[in-house]
């Protein structure tokens, strides 16, 4: 099995990103994972969600043998999201986060939405991501960032084949 890694670097007037990405890394097996993204800095925020989409996209290569679908559901206390993720080779995001805040620490909230939609455009994919109840805003932002990590990990898991996944036979 080839792995499913990918490096990216991302240089505009503004900044300067660099992103690796292992798509087989699982937690506790002992593969170095290292993620540091907190800018507060708006379009660093939205720029770094281009270069993981970019870099998922190249992780991903060709699409065969994967699921295709994912969907997931993350609660955090009283908050529950769904995402639901097609790798289609079609993108599209549609998001309703229902956040009231303005900002959540140093970021302002309109910049999650567009985080969501600039992965979803960078790497190709369709995505749809729900805030289905919850009071706290963190609570729902989190809870919206976890349940697209569980749909990614299904969409992308291997199915032991070499199929594309579509009746059309090409994404």
């Amino acid at each position: 099995m080839a792995a499913r890694t990918a490096r990216v670097e991302r240089k505009t007037n503004e900044t300067q990103i660099e992103v690796f990405i292992n798509l087989d890394c699982q937690p506790g097996s002992g593969s170095k994972q290292e993620i540091d993204v907190s800018t507060g800095i708006g379009f660093l925020d939205h720029d770094s969600a281009i270069a993981l989409g970019t870099a998922f996209k190249n992780a991903l290569g060709e699409v065969k043998g994967i699921r295709r679908y994912g969907t997931g559901f993350a609660p955090l206390d009283e908050a529950l999201s769904r995402a639901v993720i097609d790798i289609c080779s079609r993108p599209y995001c549609v998001t309703d986060l229902g956040i009231k805040r303005e900002k959540l620490g140093d970021l302002s909230t309109e910049m999650f939405p567009h985080i969501f939609y600039s992965f979803a455009m960078a790497s190709g994919v369709t995505l749809h991501v729900d805030v289905l109840r919850g009071q706290n805003d963190h609570h729902r932002a989190e809870s919206a960032f976890k349940a697209l990590a569980l749909a990614i990990r299904q969409a992308i898991e291997r199915t032991g084949g070499d199929d594309v996944p579509s009746t059309k036979g090409v994404l």
